[in-house]
């Protein structure tokens, strides 16, 4: 990937929210939506780049403080959304085809960690392949 630390960082702050933002839909955050979140970083995110954080942790680990953080925060799912939008928007260039898909099955799997994928969550799964789809 190429973009400065800065911007690294706020991509994977971004996720941190567009992913908290998928097992907050039915407004209920579980444990295995938790679990699943922390094994598609490991899996997918930690190899993404070599970006890392001012103490000198990998930068993907932003993903999983950004969603710890919300868990305490007030606001409802669509508020995040927005928020990786306007994200999205800017920076279109550090979304690749590849991270493109990343996203989407790292959405998928927090959507299907919990009794299958609810309406909530197909609807916001549905809302981000449009917005990849047409920017």
């Amino acid at each position: 990937m190429l973009y400065s630390e800065k911007k690294g960082k706020q991509f994977y702050q971004s996720l941190g929210k567009l992913f908290y933002a998928m097992a907050m839909a039915d407004k209920n955050v579980r444990p295995g939506e938790v679990k699943k979140l922390q094994d598609d970083v490991r899996t997918y995110w930690l190899n993404l780049d070599d970006l890392q954080d001012e103490f000198g942790t990998d930068a993907a680990y932003q993903i999983e403080i950004v969603f710890d953080w919300l868990k305490n925060e007030e606001k409802d799912s669509d508020t995040y959304f927005e928020e990786f939008t306007d994200f999205y928007k800017e920076h279109p260039e550090i979304f690749s085809r590849n991270i493109k898909s990343l996203v989407i099955r790292t959405c998928n799997d927090i959507a299907a960690s919990f009794a299958g994928k609810n309406k909530s969550e197909l609807i916001l799964l549905a809302r981000l392949q449009n917005l990849f789809n047409n920017n």
